[in-house]
């Protein structure tokens, strides 16, 4: 099974999202061919764009919960799965607020968009998903959202596992023991807790508890982007002796019998391209109102 991830954006919390400074689009995961896309928030579309990914090829969307950081593009990206919504194709997967609300959160997706798809699905701690071959296991989180969910991705060259949004907690931890890499989503600096995120602090106590080959920061905050990111991922690698990176934008990781990071071919922003299946100058629309 090949296995690569491309980070559609790295960024993470309300400013980041709501001014951009990094993309908030979760990431594609390509397995043996087949896509599945995790947490398409604001700036998935726009990334996909530059690395010219047709959303047409995504079999699987994967919502970890019910903010707008994480599924706020998922609507535009089913379209995109199901050919403008014409062929009923691929699958939507979503923590219980995101399929079916929970409280004051969701849905997140509108009965017409989770239609679209061949199946429609929501998770809890303790499922295990198959998307078209991949194992992936349903972890516990500690977050805002009670429903959210971290992820564990069975490769054949290890586990890669998730975090989504959680605060970390040394039953946290536990469940990801035996993971090669791990995503991590650190949202502030050392010293700057918040409630249902993690810090630097929880990065480094859960990087000594697992003891991944590889360490990835991703979900930055603003307050974290403005304090030296490199800088505390940097510290992370230090406390901890785990190769640690700060995630960017558009970077990939193929796991293979190497971990292998680079970044994403990308193509001029103001170059038109469609795929072949996106409607033509002479198309007629002829399916039913």
């Amino acid at each position: 099974m090949d296995f690569k991830i491309t980070f559609l954006g790295t960024g993470g919390g309300r400013h980041t999202t709501i001014y951009q400074t990094r993309s908030t689009g979760g990431f594609l995961v390509r397995h043996d061919g087949r896509y599945a896309h995790f947490d398409p928030g604001p700036g998935a579309l726009h990334a996909m764009h530059l690395i010219h990914h047709d959303p047409g090829a995504t079999e699987s969307v994967v919502i970890s919960h019910c903010h707008p950081d994480h599924y706020s593009d998922a609507p535009s990206v089913i379209e995109g799965m199901t050919h403008g919504g014409w062929v009923k194709r691929g699958h939507v997967y979503g923590s219980t607020s995101v399929i079916n609300g929970d409280g004051r959160l969701g849905p997140a997706l509108s009965p017409y968009h989770l239609g679209l798809a061949e199946s429609c699905n929501s998770f809890k701690p303790g499922d295990v998903l198959d998307l078209e071959g991949l194992k992936v296991d349903i972890m516990r989180a500690v977050h805002n959202d009670p429903t959210n969910v971290g992820f564990r991705m069975h490769t054949d060259h290890g586990i890669v596992s998730y975090l989504s949004d959680t605060e970390y907690h040394e039953d946290i931890g536990e469940q990801y023991k035996g993971s090669r890499v791990l995503i991590l989503p650190v949202t502030t600096p050392l010293g700057n807790i918040i409630r249902g995120h993690m810090s630097t602090d929880g990065a480094i106590e859960i990087c000594r508890q697992v003891k991944p080959e590889l360490c990835i920061f991703v979900h930055l905050g603003i307050v974290m982007l403005e304090n030296e990111p490199y800088a505390q991922a940097a510290m992370c690698e230090k406390e901890s002796g785990v190769r640690t990176v700060l995630g960017e934008d558009l970077m990939t990781l193929d796991v293979g019998e190497e971990l292998t990071l680079s970044k994403a071919q990308t193509y001029p922003e103001d170059m038109f391209w469609v795929p072949e299946w996106c409607p033509s100058k002479d198309f007629v629309d002829r399916h039913p109102k």
